[in-house]
C-alpha cells in the first residue's frame, strides 16, 4: 500500500474515533435525561444503572465519516435511510422496551430500503463448480440475511465491550482484505469509518462500561455488517460468501445454539435466557473482562483464518478453521449452551439405580 492510501485509511479511522470518544459523555447525559438507562436486575449482570444509548454516538461518528470520506449514490442513500430507521427503532426500544414485533417491523423496513431502493442484493453465488441464481428469491433472501445479522449481534450484546469488539474485528478484517485486493468501493469506506466510530465507543464501553450500546447500537452494528457483507457478494464466489460469515462465527454460532437450545426445551426462540456463550464462560468463573477477551481471541482467529484463506493459502485456512471447529465442539460438550449434559448424565445414573433396585426387589 502507498503512503496516500495509508494516510486516507488513517484519517477515516482516526477522525470518527476522536469524534465519538469525545462526544460519548454528552450522549450519556442525553440517555439519562430521556430515560434510556439500563437498570440492574433480571438477566443483567451490571450492578449500577448505566445509560444505553451508545449506538447513537456511533451513528453520529458514522455520519461524520460519510460526510468527509463518502460519496453520494443510490446505494449510500439507502444505507443512510435504513440506518436512520434502525437508530429510531433502537432509541425507542432503549427508552421503553418495544414489543418484539415492533422491533422486527423496524428492522424489516430498513432491510427493504436496502433491498428495493439500494438494489443491494444477494443475487447469486458460485461454489465448487455449481452456480446458483436466486432470481426473485434474492429479495426475501437478502431481507432474511439482513435480519439475521442484526439479531446475531443483538443477541450477543450481553457484556461490556462484546458487541462493539466483535463488530470492530469484523470491520478491520474486511477493510484489510478490501485494501490488499485494491477494492475501494463502498464496503471499503463503510468498514473503516465504522471501525473508527466503534473504537471510539469502546473507549467508554470496555469493562467497566460507562455506557452501553443498547439496541440502538447492537442493531446498527448488525445492520452495517450485513450491508458490507452484501456488497462483497457481488463477486458471486464462495470466498465472498464465507468470509463475512466466518468472521462473525461467534455471534452466528451463539444464535444457532440459542435456537436449538430453546427448541429442545419447547420454548419460543425469542425468549431471553442466560445460556449464551458469554454466560457459559462466566459460569466457568472467568471475569467479565476475561470472558470478553477470550471471545475476542477466538473471533480474531476466525478473522485471521479468513484473511489467510483469501490472500495466502486456502489449505492453511482450512486447517485453522478445522482447529477452531474442534474447539467449538469441545466447548459444546463441556457447557450447557445447547443441552444440559450434566442433567442427561445424572438422569442416566438415576435410571440405572432404578433398574438395580427393581432387580434387587
Amino acid at each position: 500500500m502507498n503512503i496516500e492510501l495509508i494516510t486516507k485509511i488513517a484519517l477515516m479511522v482516526l477522525v470518527p474515533f476522536a469524534f465519538v470518544a469525545l462526544t460519548m459523555p454528552y450522549i450519556s447525559k442525553l440517555a439519562k435525561a430521556i430515560g434510556a438507562v439500563d437498570i440492574p436486575g433480571g438477566r443483567h449482570i451490571h450492578t449500577v444503572p448505566t445509560p444505553r444509548l451508545g449506538g447513537l454516538g456511533v451513528f453520529a461518528g458514522f455520519i461524520l465519516g460519510y460526510m468527509l470520506f463518502g460519496h453520494q449514490s443510490a446505494q449510500m442513500n439507502s444505507v443512510l435511510i435504513g440506518s436512520f430507521i434502525i437508530i429510531i427503532t433502537g432509541i425507542m426500544d432503549d427508552i421503553a422496551e418495544l414489543p418484539v414485533k415492533s422491533k422486527l417491523l423496524g428492522q424489516t423496513l430498513a432491510a427493504c430500503i436496502i433491498t428495493f431502493y439500494g438494489g443491494i442484493l444477494l443475487k447469486d453465488v458460485s461454489a465448487f463448480g455449481i452456480y446458483l441464481d436466486f432470481g426473485y428469491f434474492s429479495y426475501p433472501l437478502t431481507i432474511f440475511f439482513i435480519l439475521g445479522c442484526i439479531n446475531c449481534i443483538n443477541l450477543i450484546d450481553g457484556l461490556d465491550g462484546l458487541s462493539g469488539g466483535i463488530s470492530a474485528i469484523y470491520f478491520i478484517t474486511i477493510g484489510i482484505i478490501a485494501s490488499i485486493q485494491n477494492k475501494f468501493g463502498l464496503e471499503f469506506v463503510l468498514s473503516f469509518i465504522m471501525l473508527g466510530s466503534t473504537l471510539g465507543f469502546l473507549v467508554h464501553n470496555f469493562n467497566p462500561a460507562k455506557i452501553f450500546a443498547g439496541d440502538t447500537g447492537s442493531m446498527f452494528f448488525g445492520f452495517i455488517i450485513a450491508v458490507i457483507a452484501l456488497l462483497g457478494f457481488k463477486n458471486v464466489t464462495m470466498t465472498s460468501l464465507i468470509v463475512p460469515l466466518l468472521v462473525l462465527a461467534i455471534p452466528i454460532l451463539d444464535t444457532i445454539f440459542a435456537i436449538i437450545r430453546r427448541a429442545l426445551k419447547g420454548e419460543s426462540i425469542a425468549k431471553a435466557d442466560k445460556f449464551h456463550i458469554h454466560h457459559q464462560l462466566l459460569n466457568k468463573k472467568f471475569t467479565v473482562k476475561q470472558t470478553v477477551l477470550i471471545i475476542y481471541l477466538v473471533d480474531i482467529l476466525f478473522a485471521v483464518a479468513s484473511i489467510i484463506y483469501i490472500l495466502k493459502d486456502r489449505y492453511l485456512g482450512y486447517i485453522i478453521y478445522g482447529i477452531l471447529l474442534a474447539i467449538v465442539i469441545v466447548f459444546i460438550m463441556n457447557t450447557s449452551i445447547v443441552y444440559d449434559w450434566d442433567t442427561l448424565k445424572n438422569n442416566g445414573k438415576d435410571e440405572k439405580k432404578d433398574e438395580n433396585k427393581e432387580e434387587y426387589l
